[in-house]
């Protein structure tokens, strides 16, 4: 079944010396094993919240607004698309992942029919 992490981090979090230096091999890390396993199909990591469009329909009228859709503490990172046998099995991958430690990590199944 695939599944869509999307990593969700606070910007503005200030993270510690030693949590800045564990990101770069922790993320490495997840990356080989999920990649090595055939685990993830694609991710990336997503531009600033200052970068954000948000668009709208309503009564006929395109809205654009700049930002996010939500203003939250926590916006959307990045993204991965995983293939797991099930929701144990992402639970477990997403738990891995660098961004779990200080932020978050949605897994969502795709829609199958």
């Amino acid at each position: 079944m695939k599944y869509l992490l999307l990593i969700c981090s606070d910007e503005n979090i200030e993270l510690t010396p030693e949590e800045q230096a564990e990101i770069g091999p922790t993320m490495d890390a997840w990356l080989k094993d999920v990649d090595g396993r055939g685990v993830r199909l694609i991710g990336n990591q997503l531009r600033p919240v200052s970068d954000a469009t948000t668009v709208r329909m309503r009564g006929g009228d395109v809205l654009v607004a700049d930002g996010p859709f939500a203003e939250t503490k926590e916006q959307i990172a990045g993204f991965d698309i995983i293939e797991c046998a099930d929701l144990d099995e992402a639970i477990d991958v997403a738990s891995r992942h660098a961004v779990a430690r200080f932020g978050s990590i949605e897994v969502r199944p795709f829609w199958t029919e």
